[in-house]
Protein backbone atom coordinates (compact mmCIF):
# COMPACT_ATOMS: atom_id res chain seq x y z
CA UNK A 1 0.00 0.00 0.00
CA UNK A 2 2.60 2.53 0.81
CA UNK A 3 4.46 1.98 -2.66
CA UNK A 4 0.62 3.27 -4.52
CA UNK A 5 0.72 5.95 -1.71
CA UNK A 6 4.14 7.30 -2.77
CA UNK A 7 2.98 6.85 -6.28
CA UNK A 8 0.01 8.85 -6.01
CA UNK A 9 2.35 11.68 -4.08
CA UNK A 10 4.32 11.77 -7.20
CA UNK A 11 2.01 11.19 -9.41
CA UNK A 12 0.46 15.28 -9.72
CA UNK A 13 1.30 15.17 -13.00
CA UNK A 14 1.27 16.50 -16.78
CA UNK A 15 1.16 20.22 -16.89
CA UNK A 16 -1.00 20.79 -20.01
CA UNK A 17 0.02 24.35 -20.22
CA UNK A 18 3.82 23.09 -20.89
CA UNK A 19 3.58 21.43 -24.31
CA UNK A 20 0.14 21.73 -26.54
CA UNK A 21 -2.35 23.48 -27.62
CA UNK A 22 -4.57 23.38 -24.36
CA UNK A 23 -7.01 21.52 -22.05
CA UNK A 24 -9.73 21.39 -24.28
CA UNK A 25 -8.11 19.56 -26.97
CA UNK A 26 -5.68 17.15 -24.89
CA UNK A 27 -8.57 15.88 -23.05
CA UNK A 28 -10.64 14.65 -26.07
CA UNK A 29 -7.89 12.15 -26.50
CA UNK A 30 -6.94 8.34 -24.68
CA UNK A 31 -4.27 9.42 -22.25
CA UNK A 32 -3.01 6.15 -21.11
CA UNK A 33 -2.77 3.57 -24.63
CA UNK A 34 -0.95 0.17 -25.46
CA UNK A 35 0.72 -0.73 -28.94
CA UNK A 36 -1.02 -4.17 -29.76
CA UNK A 37 -0.79 -6.37 -32.78
CA UNK A 38 -3.84 -8.44 -33.59
CA UNK A 39 -3.77 -11.32 -35.67
CA UNK A 40 -7.12 -13.49 -36.20
CA UNK A 41 -6.30 -17.12 -37.05
CA UNK A 42 -9.12 -19.34 -37.54
CA UNK A 43 -7.42 -21.80 -35.94
CA UNK A 44 -6.40 -20.34 -32.82
CA UNK A 45 -9.23 -17.83 -31.98
CA UNK A 46 -8.45 -14.77 -30.23
CA UNK A 47 -10.87 -13.25 -27.59
CA UNK A 48 -10.44 -9.66 -28.16
CA UNK A 49 -13.11 -9.13 -25.28
CA UNK A 50 -11.56 -10.54 -22.88
CA UNK A 51 -7.53 -8.74 -24.09
CA UNK A 52 -9.56 -5.30 -24.28
CA UNK A 53 -11.63 -5.73 -20.66
CA UNK A 54 -7.74 -6.58 -18.83
CA UNK A 55 -6.62 -3.24 -20.77
CA UNK A 56 -8.78 -1.31 -19.68
CA UNK A 57 -8.71 -2.65 -16.07
CA UNK A 58 -5.47 -2.38 -15.95
CA UNK A 59 -5.85 1.76 -16.82
CA UNK A 60 -5.41 2.19 -20.12
CA UNK A 61 -8.28 4.14 -22.16
CA UNK A 62 -6.69 3.30 -26.06
CA UNK A 63 -5.23 0.85 -28.02
CA UNK A 64 -3.15 1.52 -30.99
CA UNK A 65 -4.07 -1.60 -32.78
CA UNK A 66 -2.39 -3.29 -35.61
CA UNK A 67 -4.14 -5.42 -38.33
CA UNK A 68 -5.22 -5.82 -41.82
CA UNK A 69 -7.64 -2.89 -42.99
CA UNK A 70 -10.16 -5.24 -42.88
CA UNK A 71 -10.01 -6.26 -39.66
CA UNK A 72 -10.44 -3.27 -38.15
CA UNK A 73 -14.16 -3.64 -38.75
CA UNK A 74 -14.37 -6.76 -36.17
CA UNK A 75 -12.44 -5.30 -33.66
CA UNK A 76 -13.44 -1.59 -33.09
CA UNK A 77 -16.81 -2.35 -31.68
CA UNK A 78 -15.23 -4.81 -29.00
CA UNK A 79 -12.64 -2.02 -28.40
CA UNK A 80 -15.38 0.77 -27.91
CA UNK A 81 -17.38 -1.26 -26.25
CA UNK A 82 -15.21 -1.45 -23.12
CA UNK A 83 -14.26 1.77 -23.25
CA UNK A 84 -11.22 1.91 -25.22
CA UNK A 85 -10.98 4.22 -27.88
CA UNK A 86 -8.88 2.90 -31.22
CA UNK A 87 -5.83 4.08 -33.85
CA UNK A 88 -4.98 2.63 -35.81
CA UNK A 89 -1.00 1.41 -36.18
CA UNK A 90 0.22 1.62 -39.60
CA UNK A 91 3.06 1.14 -41.34
CA UNK A 92 3.99 3.68 -43.93
CA UNK A 93 7.73 3.08 -45.68
CA UNK A 94 8.50 -0.20 -44.12
CA UNK A 95 5.76 -2.61 -45.89
CA UNK A 96 4.30 -5.23 -43.65
CA UNK A 97 1.08 -6.66 -45.07
CA UNK A 98 1.61 -6.00 -48.58
CA UNK A 99 5.35 -6.54 -48.89
CA UNK A 100 6.05 -9.47 -51.32
CA UNK A 101 3.56 -8.21 -53.73
CA UNK A 102 4.95 -4.47 -54.24
CA UNK A 103 8.48 -6.48 -54.06
CA UNK A 104 7.42 -8.63 -57.40
CA UNK A 105 5.49 -5.71 -59.17
CA UNK A 106 7.72 -2.80 -58.13
CA UNK A 107 11.33 -3.64 -57.38
CA UNK A 108 12.74 -0.42 -58.33
CA UNK A 109 10.25 1.52 -55.07
CA UNK A 110 12.82 0.43 -52.92
CA UNK A 111 15.25 1.92 -51.31
CA UNK A 112 19.08 1.98 -52.11
CA UNK A 113 22.09 2.29 -49.97
CA UNK A 114 25.57 4.46 -50.61
CA UNK A 115 27.43 1.42 -51.75
CA UNK A 116 24.25 1.39 -54.54
CA UNK A 117 22.35 -1.58 -52.51
CA UNK A 118 18.65 -1.64 -53.39
CA UNK A 119 16.42 -3.21 -49.96
CA UNK A 120 14.16 -4.70 -53.38
CA UNK A 121 17.09 -7.58 -53.10
CA UNK A 122 19.67 -6.41 -50.66
CA UNK A 123 19.04 -7.37 -46.12
CA UNK A 124 19.55 -4.76 -43.97
CA UNK A 125 19.38 -5.86 -40.08
CA UNK A 126 16.48 -8.21 -41.07
CA UNK A 127 14.38 -9.24 -43.42
CA UNK A 128 10.81 -7.28 -42.86
CA UNK A 129 13.21 -4.04 -43.71
CA UNK A 130 11.72 -3.25 -47.15
CA UNK A 131 11.75 0.25 -47.08
CA UNK A 132 10.19 2.46 -50.15
CA UNK A 133 11.52 5.52 -51.46
CA UNK A 134 9.70 8.03 -50.21
CA UNK A 135 10.62 10.73 -52.94
CA UNK A 136 9.03 8.58 -55.90
CA UNK A 137 5.60 10.04 -56.86
CA UNK A 138 3.98 6.78 -57.60
CA UNK A 139 5.36 5.48 -53.87
CA UNK A 140 3.39 8.89 -52.32
CA UNK A 141 0.61 8.24 -54.03
CA UNK A 142 0.26 4.27 -53.39
CA UNK A 143 0.66 5.18 -49.88
CA UNK A 144 -1.99 8.05 -49.76
CA UNK A 145 -4.30 5.59 -51.40
CA UNK A 146 -3.26 2.97 -48.38
CA UNK A 147 -4.28 5.30 -45.97
CA UNK A 148 -7.19 6.77 -47.39
CA UNK A 149 -8.88 3.27 -47.39
CA UNK A 150 -7.99 3.13 -43.35
CA UNK A 151 -9.85 6.33 -43.02
CA UNK A 152 -12.92 4.73 -44.53
CA UNK A 153 -12.84 2.15 -41.41
CA UNK A 154 -16.31 3.10 -39.53
CA UNK A 155 -15.42 4.11 -35.72
CA UNK A 156 -11.40 4.18 -36.16
CA UNK A 157 -10.68 7.27 -34.10
CA UNK A 158 -6.85 7.95 -35.31
CA UNK A 159 -4.01 7.15 -38.07
CA UNK A 160 -0.41 6.41 -36.32
CA UNK A 161 2.37 6.19 -38.57
CA UNK A 162 5.34 3.62 -37.98
CA UNK A 163 8.38 2.93 -39.68
CA UNK A 164 7.68 6.23 -42.08
CA UNK A 165 11.54 6.64 -42.28
CA UNK A 166 15.04 5.29 -43.71
CA UNK A 167 16.89 2.54 -42.60
CA UNK A 168 18.23 3.08 -39.52
CA UNK A 169 21.93 4.60 -40.22
CA UNK A 170 22.69 4.40 -36.83
CA UNK A 171 20.84 1.49 -34.49
CA UNK A 172 20.18 2.16 -30.67
CA UNK A 173 23.09 1.25 -28.93
CA UNK A 174 22.09 -1.71 -27.02
CA UNK A 175 21.19 -3.29 -30.37
CA UNK A 176 25.18 -3.28 -31.44
CA UNK A 177 25.87 -6.52 -29.89
CA UNK A 178 22.93 -8.26 -31.55
CA UNK A 179 24.00 -7.50 -35.07
CA UNK A 180 27.82 -7.35 -34.24
CA UNK A 181 28.46 -4.02 -35.36
CA UNK A 182 29.86 -0.39 -33.97
CA UNK A 183 28.03 2.63 -35.73
CA UNK A 184 29.73 5.44 -33.60
CA UNK A 185 29.83 7.28 -36.91
CA UNK A 186 27.62 6.88 -40.44
CA UNK A 187 28.85 3.85 -42.76
CA UNK A 188 28.04 3.74 -45.91
CA UNK A 189 25.80 -0.18 -45.87
CA UNK A 190 23.56 1.76 -43.66
CA UNK A 191 23.48 5.16 -44.85
CA UNK A 192 20.03 4.76 -47.24
CA UNK A 193 18.56 7.37 -49.55
CA UNK A 194 20.32 6.94 -52.65
CA UNK A 195 17.81 6.02 -54.97
CA UNK A 196 18.50 7.74 -58.66
CA UNK A 197 15.18 9.36 -58.82
CA UNK A 198 16.29 10.63 -55.21
CA UNK A 199 19.50 11.66 -56.30
CA UNK A 200 18.38 13.62 -59.67
CA UNK A 201 16.15 15.11 -57.20
CA UNK A 202 18.41 16.86 -55.62
CA UNK A 203 20.93 17.64 -57.71
CA UNK A 204 18.25 19.74 -60.19
CA UNK A 205 17.88 21.55 -56.45
CA UNK A 206 21.23 21.78 -55.42
CA UNK A 207 23.73 21.03 -58.35
CA UNK A 208 26.12 18.39 -57.03
CA UNK A 209 25.86 14.93 -56.88
CA UNK A 210 26.40 13.56 -52.50
CA UNK A 211 27.91 10.62 -53.84
CA UNK A 212 30.79 12.39 -54.64
CA UNK A 213 31.75 13.97 -51.55
CA UNK A 214 34.35 12.28 -49.58
CA UNK A 215 32.23 11.91 -46.80
CA UNK A 216 28.63 12.45 -47.92
CA UNK A 217 27.25 12.05 -43.79
CA UNK A 218 28.90 15.56 -43.04
CA UNK A 219 27.15 17.43 -45.43
CA UNK A 220 23.89 18.98 -44.12
CA UNK A 221 22.30 20.36 -46.78
CA UNK A 222 21.99 16.25 -47.90
CA UNK A 223 20.82 15.44 -44.81
CA UNK A 224 18.27 17.91 -45.12
CA UNK A 225 17.12 17.07 -48.18
CA UNK A 226 16.40 13.48 -47.38
CA UNK A 227 14.58 14.08 -44.19
CA UNK A 228 12.64 17.28 -46.61
CA UNK A 229 11.11 13.98 -48.75
CA UNK A 230 10.06 12.04 -45.56
CA UNK A 231 8.54 15.35 -44.28
CA UNK A 232 6.94 15.87 -46.81
CA UNK A 233 5.26 12.68 -48.28
CA UNK A 234 3.92 12.75 -43.72
CA UNK A 235 2.16 16.03 -44.59
CA UNK A 236 0.74 15.21 -47.27
CA UNK A 237 -0.77 11.69 -45.41
CA UNK A 238 -1.82 13.85 -43.01
CA UNK A 239 -3.73 15.96 -45.37
CA UNK A 240 -5.81 12.40 -46.54
CA UNK A 241 -6.41 11.86 -42.18
CA UNK A 242 -7.49 15.38 -41.50
CA UNK A 243 -9.57 15.13 -44.82
CA UNK A 244 -11.53 12.15 -43.02
CA UNK A 245 -11.75 14.44 -39.54
CA UNK A 246 -9.48 11.71 -38.20
CA UNK A 247 -6.65 12.23 -35.51
CA UNK A 248 -3.01 12.37 -37.53
CA UNK A 249 -0.15 11.08 -35.14
CA UNK A 250 2.91 9.00 -35.29
CA UNK A 251 5.25 6.89 -33.19
CA UNK A 252 9.22 8.30 -34.03
CA UNK A 253 12.25 7.51 -32.68
CA UNK A 254 13.09 9.36 -29.67
CA UNK A 255 13.70 13.61 -30.89
CA UNK A 256 13.34 15.35 -33.72
CA UNK A 257 17.51 16.20 -33.61
CA UNK A 258 18.20 12.26 -32.54
CA UNK A 259 15.76 10.76 -35.35
CA UNK A 260 16.69 13.72 -37.75
CA UNK A 261 20.71 12.18 -37.78
CA UNK A 262 19.38 8.43 -37.09
CA UNK A 263 16.38 7.52 -39.50
CA UNK A 264 16.25 10.98 -41.13
CA UNK A 265 12.80 11.89 -39.28
CA UNK A 266 13.04 15.74 -38.79
CA UNK A 267 9.89 15.22 -37.40
CA UNK A 268 9.41 18.64 -35.35
CA UNK A 269 8.03 19.86 -38.75
CA UNK A 270 5.29 17.15 -39.16
CA UNK A 271 1.78 18.27 -39.04
CA UNK A 272 0.60 15.82 -36.41
CA UNK A 273 -2.14 15.94 -33.81
CA UNK A 274 -0.33 13.83 -31.42
CA UNK A 275 3.34 12.63 -31.84
CA UNK A 276 4.60 9.07 -29.62
CA UNK A 277 8.11 9.39 -29.67
CA UNK A 278 9.26 5.88 -29.17
CA UNK A 279 11.58 7.01 -25.60
CA UNK A 280 13.12 3.24 -25.26
CA UNK A 281 15.77 4.13 -22.41
CA UNK A 282 16.41 0.36 -22.36
CA UNK A 283 17.50 0.25 -25.85
CA UNK A 284 19.89 3.59 -25.45
CA UNK A 285 21.70 3.94 -22.09
CA UNK A 286 19.44 2.11 -19.42
CA UNK A 287 19.09 4.97 -17.18
CA UNK A 288 15.71 6.29 -16.65
CA UNK A 289 17.17 10.37 -17.06
CA UNK A 290 16.76 9.38 -21.08
CA UNK A 291 13.59 9.88 -20.87
CA UNK A 292 13.25 13.33 -19.00
CA UNK A 293 16.22 14.40 -21.55
CA UNK A 294 14.08 13.65 -24.52
CA UNK A 295 10.89 14.89 -23.15
CA UNK A 296 12.73 17.90 -22.16
CA UNK A 297 14.24 18.51 -25.55
CA UNK A 298 10.40 17.39 -27.14
CA UNK A 299 8.66 19.93 -25.55
CA UNK A 300 11.05 22.87 -27.26
CA UNK A 301 11.40 21.34 -30.68
CA UNK A 302 8.12 19.86 -31.25
CA UNK A 303 5.29 21.20 -33.42
CA UNK A 304 3.33 23.55 -31.38
CA UNK A 305 0.41 22.51 -32.54
CA UNK A 306 0.98 19.07 -31.53
CA UNK A 307 -0.01 17.21 -28.31
CA UNK A 308 3.49 15.40 -26.91
CA UNK A 309 2.84 11.65 -25.78
CA UNK A 310 5.89 9.59 -24.41
CA UNK A 311 6.38 6.12 -25.81
CA UNK A 312 7.91 4.27 -23.00
CA UNK A 313 9.03 -0.10 -22.92
CA UNK A 314 6.45 -1.66 -20.43
CA UNK A 315 8.33 -2.73 -17.16
CA UNK A 316 6.73 -5.54 -14.80
CA UNK A 317 8.36 -3.68 -11.98
CA UNK A 318 8.67 -0.51 -9.89
CA UNK A 319 10.30 0.73 -13.07
CA UNK A 320 7.63 1.59 -14.82
CA UNK A 321 6.35 4.21 -12.41
CA UNK A 322 9.99 6.12 -12.68
CA UNK A 323 9.81 5.53 -16.11
CA UNK A 324 6.16 7.35 -16.24
CA UNK A 325 7.21 10.30 -14.03
CA UNK A 326 9.86 11.30 -15.71
CA UNK A 327 7.72 11.60 -18.69
CA UNK A 328 5.00 13.08 -17.36
CA UNK A 329 6.59 15.68 -14.74
CA UNK A 330 8.84 17.01 -17.68
CA UNK A 331 6.00 17.69 -20.31
CA UNK A 332 4.70 14.71 -21.77
CA UNK A 333 0.67 14.33 -21.44
CA UNK A 334 0.19 11.30 -22.02
CA UNK A 335 1.77 7.28 -22.68
CA UNK A 336 1.89 4.50 -24.23
CA UNK A 337 3.28 1.16 -23.66
CA UNK A 338 5.12 -1.32 -25.78
CA UNK A 339 3.19 -3.46 -24.27
CA UNK A 340 0.88 -4.33 -21.89
CA UNK A 341 1.59 -8.20 -22.09
CA UNK A 342 4.84 -7.29 -20.56
CA UNK A 343 2.89 -6.11 -17.22
CA UNK A 344 2.50 -9.88 -15.98
CA UNK A 345 2.56 -9.68 -12.62
CA UNK A 346 -1.06 -8.87 -10.95
CA UNK A 347 0.38 -6.34 -8.24
CA UNK A 348 2.53 -4.42 -10.88
CA UNK A 349 -0.98 -4.19 -12.84
CA UNK A 350 -3.04 -3.15 -10.29
CA UNK A 351 -0.37 0.04 -9.27
CA UNK A 352 -0.84 0.96 -12.72
CA UNK A 353 -4.41 0.89 -12.84
CA UNK A 354 -3.97 3.06 -9.61
CA UNK A 355 -1.36 5.42 -11.30
CA UNK A 356 -3.77 6.14 -14.41
CA UNK A 357 -6.24 6.66 -11.66
CA UNK A 358 -4.27 9.32 -9.62
CA UNK A 359 -2.66 11.34 -12.76
CA UNK A 360 -7.04 11.46 -14.12
CA UNK A 361 -7.89 12.75 -10.71
CA UNK A 362 -5.28 15.19 -11.50
CA UNK A 363 -5.80 16.78 -14.44
CA UNK A 364 -9.40 16.97 -14.24
CA UNK A 365 -8.85 19.68 -11.31
CA UNK A 366 -5.96 21.59 -12.33
CA UNK A 367 -3.89 22.86 -15.16
CA UNK A 368 -1.02 22.89 -13.33
CA UNK A 369 1.74 20.40 -12.61
CA UNK A 370 2.83 20.56 -8.71
CA UNK A 371 5.58 17.85 -9.60
CA UNK A 372 6.96 19.20 -12.95
CA UNK A 373 10.81 19.34 -12.59
CA UNK A 374 11.01 23.16 -14.33
CA UNK A 375 14.04 21.40 -15.86
CA UNK A 376 14.72 22.93 -19.37
CA UNK A 377 18.22 22.35 -20.20
CA UNK A 378 19.38 18.94 -20.73
CA UNK A 379 22.60 17.79 -18.84
CA UNK A 380 24.79 16.97 -21.54
CA UNK A 381 28.06 15.55 -19.37
CA UNK A 382 27.72 11.92 -19.45
CA UNK A 383 30.65 11.93 -15.95
CA UNK A 384 26.88 13.85 -14.34
CA UNK A 385 24.64 10.61 -15.58
CA UNK A 386 25.37 8.51 -11.54
CA UNK A 387 23.36 5.20 -13.67
CA UNK A 388 25.29 5.15 -16.43
CA UNK A 389 28.65 5.74 -14.57
CA UNK A 390 27.44 2.57 -12.16
CA UNK A 391 26.56 0.88 -14.84
CA UNK A 392 30.25 1.40 -17.25
CA UNK A 393 32.09 0.38 -13.44
CA UNK A 394 30.08 -2.40 -12.80
CA UNK A 395 31.19 -3.59 -16.42
CA UNK A 396 34.89 -3.19 -15.48
CA UNK A 397 34.59 -4.95 -11.93
CA UNK A 398 33.18 -8.13 -13.76
CA UNK A 399 35.75 -7.50 -16.81
CA UNK A 400 38.39 -7.56 -13.72
CA UNK A 401 37.14 -10.42 -12.11
CA UNK A 402 37.03 -12.84 -15.25
CA UNK A 403 40.40 -11.90 -16.19
CA UNK A 404 42.02 -12.12 -13.06
CA UNK A 405 39.89 -14.50 -10.97
CA UNK A 406 39.41 -12.13 -8.22
CA UNK A 407 35.81 -12.16 -6.78
CA UNK A 408 34.08 -8.27 -6.52
CA UNK A 409 37.00 -6.93 -7.31
CA UNK A 410 37.26 -2.90 -5.87
CA UNK A 411 37.43 -0.62 -8.51
CA UNK A 412 40.14 2.34 -8.13
CA UNK A 413 40.41 4.52 -11.68
CA UNK A 414 42.17 7.23 -12.58
CA UNK A 415 40.91 10.70 -14.30
CA UNK A 416 39.11 10.03 -17.33
CA UNK A 417 41.24 11.14 -20.28
CA UNK A 418 39.66 12.53 -23.51
CA UNK A 419 40.97 10.63 -26.27
CA UNK A 420 39.66 12.04 -29.28
CA UNK A 421 36.16 13.13 -30.93
CA UNK A 422 34.42 11.67 -33.76
CA UNK A 423 31.25 13.53 -34.40
CA UNK A 424 28.58 13.18 -31.86
CA UNK A 425 30.95 10.32 -30.28
CA UNK A 426 33.58 11.08 -27.14
CA UNK A 427 35.84 8.37 -26.90
CA UNK A 428 38.01 8.36 -23.50
CA UNK A 429 40.81 6.36 -21.98
CA UNK A 430 40.74 5.32 -17.84
CA UNK A 431 43.49 3.14 -16.02
CA UNK A 432 41.93 1.08 -13.43
CA UNK A 433 44.97 1.10 -10.96
CA UNK A 434 44.73 -2.21 -9.27
CA UNK A 435 44.67 -4.54 -12.08
CA UNK A 436 46.36 -1.98 -14.10
CA UNK A 437 43.80 -2.59 -16.68
CA UNK A 438 43.22 0.33 -19.24
CA UNK A 439 39.85 0.64 -20.36
CA UNK A 440 38.36 2.26 -23.87
CA UNK A 441 35.22 4.33 -22.36
CA UNK A 442 32.59 5.70 -25.55
CA UNK A 443 30.18 7.81 -24.92
CA UNK A 444 27.53 8.69 -27.55
CA UNK A 445 25.58 11.73 -27.86
CA UNK A 446 22.99 11.66 -30.82
CA UNK A 447 20.87 14.68 -31.00
CA UNK A 448 23.09 16.11 -28.50
CA UNK A 449 22.08 13.98 -25.39
CA UNK A 450 23.84 11.16 -24.01
CA UNK A 451 22.33 8.49 -26.25
CA UNK A 452 24.26 5.68 -25.49
CA UNK A 453 27.77 4.44 -24.12
CA UNK A 454 30.41 1.41 -24.59
CA UNK A 455 32.95 0.07 -22.46
CA UNK A 456 35.83 -2.35 -23.08
CA UNK A 457 39.59 -3.18 -22.47
CA UNK A 458 42.30 -1.43 -24.21
CA UNK A 459 44.33 -3.63 -27.55
CA UNK A 460 47.67 -3.42 -26.61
Amino acid sequence: MQRIKSITVLLILVSLMACTGGKKQADSFPMFLTWYNYRPNPNRPVNLDSIFKEMKATGLDGVILNCKTDEYAGAIPVAHRNGLKVYAWWWGLNLEHDRDSILKAHPDWFSVNRLGQSLATHRAYVDYYKFLCPALPEVREYLKSKIRKLCEVDGLDAVVIDYTRFVDVILPTTLWPRYGIVQDREYPEWDFGYHPYLIDKFKNKHGYDPRTLEDPSTDDVWLQFRCDQVTELVNEMAEVVHSFGKIMSASPFPTPAMSRRMVRQDWGKWNLDIVFPMIYYNFYTGDVSFISDCTIENVKTKNSKTTLYAGLTAVNGPEMFKCMDAALNNGAEGICIFTIGSLRDAGVRAQFRAYTDSVRTVRAKTTVNPAATGITVVDTNPFNKTVIMEAIHKKMAAYISEAKGIPSPVIRLSDYRLDRKFGTTQYYKVIELNSGITFNVDFYLFGDLVSGWNVEPAKN
